[in-house]
């Protein structure tokens, strides 16, 4: 049986949720709507999602606690659209440094929405341009780190497994598969969130900073991930394919 994208939207809005639930499923995909963040974990225990759709602005527990907590258990491999009534770019910055992997400004078009969440799914699954490395490798090593490309997070050396975001993991993703090579921020922005995504250059610079954070890395002499004045970052290790064992 072919697959059906499954999203589930968490909004307080009862309207809203039935109105994107309604949308999406007459444009091909599963929607489910669920009120709040207890609501939501009760359905995740029970079922499969291919994408949330969560509002920040929400009584309790609000959409930015309940992305960190999703980013930090065992739904952290999901992607995450934000919704919020507020438009100011600090708060974009805010959502993107929780993990979210985008974000939309209320009011916006259901098929606005629609074109999001169908982009998001699409930059989650696909590889970067110009892949050289097998994914049969599973495990890919750069100085004193592995990044597990199954279960999306970076080991150190003494093997305790560090958490990264989507956006996190789909940047160092980039930077490990063109090693060596200096990327700018266009190339960094059309490589890891499309060209379609209605995003700033500076949350490129975020999630540098947000990377070199999760390697120890120090901003003003980075041992991996380098800044090429006018140009853009490098990663200046290379990168060591480590096979299987049988």
């Amino acid at each position: 049986m072919e697959h059906v994208d499954h999203i589930l939207i968490v909004d307080d809005d009862r309207e809203i949720r039935e109105l994107l639930s309604s949308y999406l499923r007459k444009n091909g995909l599963r929607a489910t709507g669920v009120a709040d963040g207890r609501q939501m974990r009760t359905f995740l225990e029970a079922n499969a999602v291919d994408l949330i759709v969560l509002d920040v602005m929400m009584p309790g527990d609000d959409g930015l606690v309940l992305c960190r907590e999703l980013r930090a258990g065992r739904h952290k491999a999901i992607p995450i659209l934000m919704l919020t009534a507020r438009s100011d770019e600090m708060d974009r910055i805010i959502g993107l440094e929780m993990g979210a992997d985008d974000y939309l400004a209320k009011p916006f078009a259901a098929r606005e929405l629609l074109a999001r969440v169908k982009a998001v799914m699409r930059r989650t699954r696909m590889l970067p341009p110009n892949l050289q490395i097998s994914e049969a490798g599973q495990m890919l090593a750069f100085g004193d780190w592995r990044l597990d490309t199954v279960g999306r997070h970076l080991l150190d050396r003494q093997g305790t497994a560090i958490a990264l975001s989507g956006a996190e993991y789909r940047l160092l993703r980039v930077f490990i598969d063109h090693p060596q090579r200096v990327l700018s921020r266009d190339q960094l922005l059309n490589l890891t969130q499309g060209r379609d995504a209605d995003l700033f250059d500076r949350s490129i610079d975020l999630l540098v900073s947000r990377l070199r954070q999760r390697l120890g890395d120090d901003a003003r002499e980075p041992t991996y991930i380098k800044t090429v004045r006018s140009e853009g970052y490098v990663l200046s290790t290379p990168v060591e394919i480590l096979e299987p064992r049988p």
